[in-house]
């Protein structure tokens, strides 16, 4: 079965994100395939290579992107939310004349038409957060 996941909440202020991560493994570990996941509204905060956690904590930032390379499924963060919440790849801090660029390592910055995409190329569709 094919699914594709949309991430809404931020990592520390809403569980979807952890229980997003948790699901995807758990797809992957059950033999099914992910289309692509796409983080959406205060979920781009995931994308976010700047996030310190306490070292007692999951960095979970760091847990997302580095699923997204071992596996290599397309992290997607919607462009319009990381611009509002300034996260920016080299090309948008380029653009908006900023001095660096805060994307984590395996996400990429995309428009709404990834989410429909993938909603068009999965079997099920499955939000966290909101």
């Amino acid at each position: 079965m094919k699914f594709s996941i949309v991430v809404y909440g931020a990592p520390y202020s809403s569980e979807g994100c952890l229980s997003a991560l948790k699901f995807a493994e758990s797809v992957i570990t059950n033999g099914h395939e992910i289309v692509r996941v796409f983080f959406y509204q205060d979920g781009v905060y995931t994308a976010n290579v700047l996030i310190a956690p306490p070292q007692d904590e999951i960095d979970i930032s760091q847990a997302w992107g580095q699923f997204g390379i071992d596996h290599d499924i397309e992290l997607i963060a919607c462009i319009a939310s990381c611009l509002r919440r300034g996260i920016l790849d080299e090309t948008e801090a380029s653009r908006y004349e900023k001095r660096s660029d805060n994307l984590r390592a395996g996400f990429t910055i995309s428009g709404l038409g990834q989410l429909i995409d993938a909603s068009l190329n999965a079997d099920r569709v499955v939000t966290f957060g909101a």
